[in-house]
């Protein structure tokens, strides 16, 4: 039977006659090569069944790669992790041929982007700008990779990185449950920094004890009557809802992605996800896939596949691509206010302003005692629109009737919904045109799920959604209509 090592050794020499420097598609992305130097660096390390031959075959994919990545450098369009991959790349060659003047300029040029994009990739209260939770831990994970790498071979000190990349591991923390997961916000590929199940180590107590960072995160120093805790990421635009029972809530209230594309952010200005004693209720729909389904990849990205709502149809951003978006939105939050039975939320944003008759969307999300959420949508603007809004729930949900509520059910979570105005909500799954009701659990995955939506046609002044959602049992109509009436 072949050992471990001899099966890295013939897969990676298999690898390399397949697919000869400049042949076939494993070359058009720079991001690709680069994150293949450190494979091929660590199996120089490891391998020690390699002949003198193996080893220069290696030795000159490495030198390869590197310079192909020099002159294809994603410093403009496609600005991203992409860069971060290919600076990774570099600062692996570079440290192989740093003896040679072309190796020290690799190490350099890759630590020089890893510093400067450190400051631009991750904001100031430790979120991504690139709007995608996945590709943030993605992108931390790289750093915390080449800060180690460059630290232990003594290249290059790196404590300067370290209260920004602590930030984003504080940032990504706030929205985990206890088991250490997190929303898939944005697009995802399900890709890892090393490999599944491997990771860098993300800072050490060594390390924060050095850094005495200020966690970026606002927060309420008292919790309310019904011990609900909140906290806002001003930067990337997020607050998040929870209570001691395990209810965790995301209100999005931030930017589209990183400009000038905003290629993996999602058109969900004021969409909310749900989390229950451990199981996701309301869900951020994920990625499905990048190519070969193009009306599945604007489905996915769009307005019309968060918990949100779309107008005349269209995204709150202009899609070009499947990764160039026009005419971002801009999102804020308006307040956060402690009242006496809860906590009221509100953001608004101007995706919809570009209509011929332009509309500004507004959404309080309001906590209540009794596990109770109200949600208002308003709007401002001009003319007769179509409103359509959407609540995507997780396909494992069962979902029945009981008087006037939706009752939804998954594992020990029993969650209730309504509209007390703006219509009714009808039940959709798994619509084909246009899409609707769809969730991709894993890249290149969709499956059938459940929506409630509802939609109305009319003259903005005059259309409004009002949703209640109850945990564990309904809530009495008059204080929820009482509550509204603080909204």
């Amino acid at each position: 039977m072949q050992n471990i090592g001899e099966f890295v050794r013939n897969s990676l020499l298999d690898w390399l006659d397949k697919n000869p420097f400049l042949s076939g598609p494993h070359y058009f992305s720079a991001m690709e090569c680069g994150l293949r130097i450190p494979v091929f660096f660590y199996a120089l390390k490891i391998l020690d069944n390699l002949d003198d031959l193996e080893r220069q075959r290696i030795l000159t994919s490495i030198y390869q790669h590197a310079w192909w990545i020099s002159r294809r450098l994603s410093l403009y369009s496609s600005l991203g992790n992409h860069t971060v991959c290919e600076c990774i790349g570099l600062v692996f060659a570079g440290a192989v041929f740093r003896s040679a003047p072309e190796g020290i300029a690799w190490l350099n040029r890759g630590i020089e982007l890893l510093q400067q994009e450190l400051f631009h990739q991750i904001l100031e209260d430790g979120g991504p700008a690139e709007q995608s939770l996945n590709y943030h831990r993605f992108v931390l994970d790289l750093y915390w990779l080449a800060a180690d790498f460059l630290e232990k071979n003594r290249l290059y000190d790196c404590p300067a990185w370290k209260p920004r990349l602590l930030q984003g591991e504080t940032f990504l923390q706030a929205f985990c449950d206890d088991q250490g997961n997190f929303p898939t916000l944005g697009d995802s590929d399900d890709g890892w920094a090393i490999a599944p199940g491997i990771r860098p180590l993300r800072g050490s107590p060594f390390c924060i004890k050095l850094q005495k960072i200020q966690p970026p995160i606002q927060a309420n120093s008292e919790a309310i009557k019904n011990q609900v805790s909140w906290e806002t990421l001003p930067s990337s635009g997020y607050t998040i809802i929870r209570d001691k029972s395990g209810l965790i809530l995301t209100f999005d209230h931030g930017p589209l992605g990183m400009a000038p594309l905003y290629g993996h952010g999602h058109a969900d200005a004021l969409s909310i996800n749900l989390r229950v004693n451990g199981r996701t209720i309301l869900v951020d729909p994920g990625t499905y896939r990048y190519n070969g389904f193009p009306e599945f990849r604007r489905y996915f990205k769009g307005t019309r596949a968060h918990n949100t709502v779309a107008i005349d149809g269209q995204d709150q951003a202009a899609q070009q691509t499947g990764f160039i978006w026009s005419h971002p939105f801009r999102a804020h939050l308006v307040r956060t206010c402690p009242i006496d039975k809860g906590l009221i939320i509100e953001g608004s944003h101007n995706g919809y302003e570009r209509l011929k008759d332009p509309v500004t969307h507004s959404r309080i999300v309001s906590f209540l005692e009794g596990r109770h959420l109200l949600i208002r949508d308003t709007f401002s603007g001009t003319g007769t629109h179509f409103f359509e809004l959407n609540f995507h729930l997780h396909p494992e949900a069962i979902i029945g009737a009981e008087k006037e509520w939706w009752v939804i059910q998954y594992g020990e979570a029993r969650v209730f919904m309504r509209l007390f105005s703006g219509g009714s909500f009808t039940l959709i799954k798994g619509q084909e045109i246009p899409p609707l009701g769809w969730f991709s659990p894993a890249y290149g995955t969709k499956l059938k799920s459940r929506v409630l939506n509802c939609t109305l046609s009319g003259s903005v002044r005059n259309i409004q959604f009002l949703t209640a959602i109850c945990i564990d049992s309904p809530g009495e109509d008059d204080f929820l209509l009482e509550m509204a009436n603080l909204l």
